[in-house]
């Protein structure tokens, strides 16, 4: 995701409704999520759908090798031998 434009990528909750369709094309060939305030705070945030699909597909990632990090410090591995053999052992039936 490329690092927002404050200028041009914080709008008013107002403003993205007068504009929705230009903004919606905008997140997916700019590439930069669009901020979207109500009353001046943040409300929401507006990425393209592959932007959406890379993030989650990056924490699913994230997740799976915490995981198997914390399955190493609790010590939940297998040996050369023992991976082996329970793949042998599943082939067989």
């Amino acid at each position: 995701m490329k690092p927002i434009h404050v200028a041009e990528d914080i709008v008013s909750l107002s403003d993205f409704k007068n504009h929705a369709s230009k903004m919606l094309h905008r997140v997916q060939t700019s590439h930069r999520p669009i901020i979207i305030t109500q009353n001046g705070k943040p409300a929401g945030v507006l990425i393209s759908p592959a932007e959406f699909d890379y993030l989650s597909e990056k924490n699913r990632f994230i997740d799976a090798v915490k995981s198997g990090l914390a399955d190493i410090e609790q010590g939940r591995v297998l040996s050369d031998e023992e991976l082996d053999k329970a793949l042998d052992e599943t082939a067989m039936g």
